[in-house]
């Protein structure tokens, strides 16, 4: 039979422990039990339980620290926390509150409560994770597409990489940073909708093949746009082939009609593009790649601040561009 749920409980007596194991198991869930906040840190990292059942007070590292530690790690951030005490102060809820507790059961706590607070947390688990599959799917889907357009998926990867380190050094928000990170892999998801004779057309393009070819963004915005964790990727993903003089498209914005961010990212794109190699010509340069991003930026394309401080930036480091989540340095070729 398929358990209930998974249900971590955090407290230093075992006998506590206990009795909420044998009040939950019968009804479904599997239980682990921890004594201590170094090991509850651990378990929860380890099993990513739908649940923890946390008690404030603790020798050493108390439910305070152990919340909050919680909260700050991606891996176990979202997991629903319920602190369990007997203290009934509204200073004691705010600072758990303030750690990121997620609800609150007074001890001693009625046991029908009890359940019914796990099973909808459970729930709420659930959809969280559903909404993971589903993210996680999209970005499948984004390096399937980029592998049929460029033959590899280096492009995500490298684009991810290059809008975060421009967007640091513009001084971006982590959630402004977030979205570029994520538009690295969804900005051409669309292009899933692009039959390959026009995706991999050798010669020109006809007017009503580049017709098809730019509702590649509509395509994108319409796959990403159910999933309201993405909405900050939206604009991003619409307006990137737009251009400051109003030549772009799909919308013809000019200057800064154009989304910040997607100014920030359509400079990354362009530089991307401009030293990887193409089946017509190979990379060039980044040196080179530098002065064609100048030369269009004064014809009127891009975001002259921007590149500016891509340029600067890129010239300081010696064309050594960090890669971030990987680690280390990659020398831009």
């Amino acid at each position: 039979m398929a358990k209930s749920g998974r249900v971590l409980v955090v407290d230093d007596q075992p006998a506590n422990t206990e009795a909420l194991a044998q009040a939950l198991g019968p009804l479904g869930y599997e239980v682990w039990q921890a004594l201590d906040g170094p090991t509850a840190l651990l378990l929860a990292k380890e099993r990513l339980p739908d649940v923890i059942l946390l008690d404030l007070l603790m020798p050493g590292m108390d439910g305070f620290e152990v919340c909050q530690k919680l909260k700050e790690e991606p891996e176990t951030r979202l997991l629903p926390v319920v602190v369990l005490t007997g203290l009934d102060s509204r200073e004691a809820r705010l600072k758990a509150l303030e750690a990121g507790a997620t609800d609150f059961l007074a001890k001693p706590f009625d046991l029908v409560e009890l359940e019914v607070r796990v099973r909808n947390l459970v729930h709420y688990r659930r959809l969280i994770q559903d909404l993971d599959d589903a993210e996680r799917m999209l970005f499948a889907v984004a390096r399937a597409v980029e592998a049929r357009d460029e033959g590899t998926g280096e492009h995500c990867d490298r684009l991810s990489h290059l809008a975060v380190w421009l967007g640091q050094k513009r001084g971006l928000n982590e959630d402004d940073l977030k979205a570029l990170r994520r538009a690295g892999y969804l900005h051409d998801i669309g292009k899933i909708g692009i039959p390959d004779a026009i995706l991999h057309k050798p010669g020109p393009l006809t007017p009503e093949e580049w017709k098809i070819m730019r509702s590649h963004v509509d395509i994108g915005v319409g796959i990403c746009a159910p999933l309201r964790t993405l909405q900050p990727v939206l604009p991003i993903i619409r307006h990137h082939h737009e251009r400051r003089d109003g030549s772009g498209y799909p919308d013809g914005l000019k200057g800064d009609e154009i989304p910040f961010l997607a100014r920030v990212f359509q400079v990354v794109d362009v530089f991307d593009a401009l030293t990887s190699s193409r089946p017509y010509r190979k990379a060039l340069p980044p040196q080179e790649a530098v002065r064609i991003l100048r030369e269009e930026t004064a014809r009127g394309y891009w975001d002259p601040h921007i590149v500016e401080v891509f340029a600067r930036s890129l010239e300081e480091a010696g064309y050594q561009v960090p890669t971030l989540a990987l680690g280390g340095n990659r020398k831009v070729e």
